[in-house]
């Protein structure tokens, strides 16, 4: 819709108000509701919107140690400007105007602590050497029939599953509780997050969705949309949604698979195809896989973001933990899947349902495109078999402070992102490690307490 049609919009709707959001370092939406006649002040200039956004974690507590904001400047407005192209009616509030934000600062530049301007620049050095990247995100992620009161209430602990058993693309469950599966299809599409396929995963309540494919920062958009629309839909069923990336050691993770793919520009052909190799993959493809083998070491904070991150990326858990690469071999980090001409591409399998999108696609775009503009050979042989018996090319860093530590201190991602982005992020990894370093757990609890 071009701007005059939205402000037509916006104008009739019946509420008077408009919904807008921006996204947090770890993808949490920030937002709020604006009168419609404000909206139209905005929607061709920016809005005030506090740079706390960008000085605290996900629990909202200030950040002691980043440079961008914080006590030390007064937490003052930062500036947002509304992307139009991003508009969408939100069906389960009667169609309210929603639309989403990028950070940009005094001179119109846009602000190195935005994930989504992060993705933008990697778009755009994608764009400049001629090719289109098409991405989608997948998620796994586990219901309760709880509410926030009742889980708060719970400690977070011996909640309700949706469902029990381990009842994994089960007609039969995906039958109980349909109107709340069917509410997901079906209102996600009409929010313009259009699902390829929904179904029951393995384990008590898991479901999995496969969003479909999309130009890059489009797709970023749907899948930062996805999370925060699962969690309000179930809301309206008396359901909580959780997109932690390890909900249980004694049940599988929840992934977040980036799937992509570079076209042609002018010809809009599938550059990751070549009917001529005898496994179907470009040159191209193999520089972009390599590429991200290479990478992956070096930026692994941006795609296993929290604590909780790698206790899914442990043996046997349908999570890689090899630098490993395969074709259509769930056991290894990266999953090629050279197809047909049409649907050629690449699925990391690192990524959690954790991830903010805009980083983790940011992360596999730029690591992909290195590996090509450095026309780097793939000489890491197809993993056949089970990779995480394939120790030959390494493993992933194994927590979050080993991971930030290899990233603040790589020049790799200095040149990949900016000094001043890998810096404010690394910074805000740390504070999440100390925040963790710091908690006794139950686990040590029951492992100290009588027997020491």
């Amino acid at each position: 819709m071009t701007i005059p049609e939205i402000l037509a919009y916006v104008k009739k709707h019946p509420s008077g108000k408009v919904k807008v959001a921006v996204a947090d370092i770890d993808g949490v939406l920030r937002g709020k509701y604006i009168a419609a006649e404000k909206f139209a002040a905005v929607i061709e200039g920016r809005l005030g919107f506090c740079d706390v956004t960008f000085g605290w974690d996900m629990g909202d507590v200030a950040y002691d140690n980043v440079k961008y904001t914080g006590w030390h400047t007064g937490y003052p407005d930062a500036q947002v400007q509304l992307d139009p192209a991003t508009f969408r009616k939100i069906p389960w509030e009667n169609d309210v105007p929603f639309f989403l934000g990028d950070f940009v600062d005094e001179q119109h530049r846009p602000a190195y602590t935005c994930p989504r301007q992060l993705l933008r620049k990697v778009l755009v050095d994608a764009e400049n050497s001629g090719y289109t990247p098409y991405f989608s995100q997948e998620f796994e992620w586990f219901n309760f029939a709880e509410t926030p009161e009742t889980a708060s209430q719970k400690d977070f602990r011996q909640l309700n599953p949706l469902s029990p058993g381990m009842f994994g693309y089960s007609i039969l469950r995906s039958t109980l509780k349909n109107e709340y599966m069917t509410d997901l299809f079906d209102l996600l599409c009409r929010f313009d997050i259009p699902i390829e396929g929904l179904h029951t995963e393995t384990g008590p309540g898991v479901y999995e969705a496969a969003i479909k494919y999309a130009g890059v920062l489009a797709a970023a958009d749907q899948a930062v949309l996805f999370k925060t629309a699962v969690k309000e839909i179930a809301y309206k069923h008396g359901l909580m949604a959780t997109f932690m990336a390890k909900i249980s050691e004694n049940l599988p993770g929840c992934s977040g698979h980036v799937h992509q793919s570079l076209w042609d520009k002018a010809s809009k052909k599938n550059l990751f195809h070549d009917e001529k190799d005898e496994r179907n993959m470009s040159a191209l493809m193999k520089s972009y896989i390599a590429g991200q083998l290479h990478c992956l070491p070096e930026i692994l904070p941006m795609i296993a973001p929290t604590i909780n991150s790698y206790k899914r990326l442990v043996e046997g858990a349908w999570a890689p933990t090899t630098l490993t690469w395969g074709i259509d071999n769930r056991t290894v980090a990266l999953r090629a899947l050279p197809g047909n001409a049409k649907a050629s591409r690449l699925e990391t399998r690192v990524v959690g349902s954790d991830t903010n999108p805009y980083l983790a696609m940011a992360a596999c775009l730029a690591a992909g495109l290195y590996g090509v503009q450095h026309n780097m050979k793939l000489e890491k042989e197809a993993t056949t078999g089970n990779g995480y018996r394939d120790l030959s090319n390494g493993v992933l860093p194994q927590n979050l402070h080993e991971a930030t530590q290899r990233m603040k201190n790589s020049a790799l991602a200095k040149e990949l992102f900016g000094n001043q982005f890998v810096e404010h992020f690394t910074l805000t990894r740390e504070w999440e490690w100390r925040q963790y370093a710091r908690v006794v757990t139950d686990w040590e609890l029951r492992r100290y307490f009588e027997i020491i």
